[in-house]
């Protein structure tokens, strides 16, 4: 039973859908990285799931299987200080309006991942459709998220060696003990989003 696909091909049968999402809204640090993936209409594999249900070693497999079979991908780095400068919301769509703009050939129509978007380019309300939980419904948009998981993880085990004694290679630059308590010890890095403050740190700004 279980072999059946369990994910959406399409929203509407006969277009070029593009499925996209983010990673890394929630952590003090880093980046927040899109993705947009045009998968072909029969794309099927078990290991597909919402990316935060799969395991790191399937994420890596399927990302090259998705790399080599998607009909076009592309994934979008938004770093600290434009997130800083737009908020994490605006940047999120912002790097996934960025990653559409890239697919070439371009879609005619976009999944987002949750429940916020803005009309862009050529892309206006008709042309878009947030899906809650998208990456659990469409299989373009678990693509999507795949892609944007695996390149951000990589990127925080690169900034880790830069910046030692975060332990960013374990907790991705998110606000966990270890990562509040170096914070207190060592203080924030120029990759540190300085619009996020995490309650615990407050009494040690003033």
């Amino acid at each position: 039973m279980h072999h059946l696909p369990h994910l959406n091909s399409y929203m509407n049968e006969g277009l070029l859908e593009a499925g996209c999402d983010e990673a890394g809204r929630g952590p003090l640090a880093g980046p927040v990285y899109a993705a947009a993936v045009i998968l072909p209409p029969d794309f099927f594999h078990p290991l597909l799931n919402d990316s935060k249900q799969m395991r790191a070693s399937a994420r890596e497999t399927l990302r090259e299987i998705i790399e080599k079979e998607a009909i076009a991908w592309k994934v979008v780095a938004v770093e600290p200080e434009e997130i800083d400068r737009l908020n994490i919301l605006w940047a999120s769509i912002t790097g996934m309006q960025r990653a559409v703009l890239a697919l070439d050939p371009a879609p005619d129509f976009l999944l987002i991942d949750g429940n916020r978007f803005k009309p862009f380019a050529s892309y206006g309300r008709d042309r878009y459709c947030t899906v809650v939980h998208g990456d659990a419904t469409y299989a373009s948009i678990a693509a999507a998220s795949v892609l944007a998981k695996t390149y951000r993880d990589d990127r925080m085990r690169a900034l880790a060696a830069e910046y030692p004694g975060y332990g960013w290679e374990r907790n991705f630059g998110y606000p966990t003990p270890e990562h509040i308590e170096a914070i207190r010890r060592l203080g924030y890095t120029p990759e540190h989003r300085k619009s996020f403050h995490p309650a615990a740190l407050e009494p040690s700004l003033f």
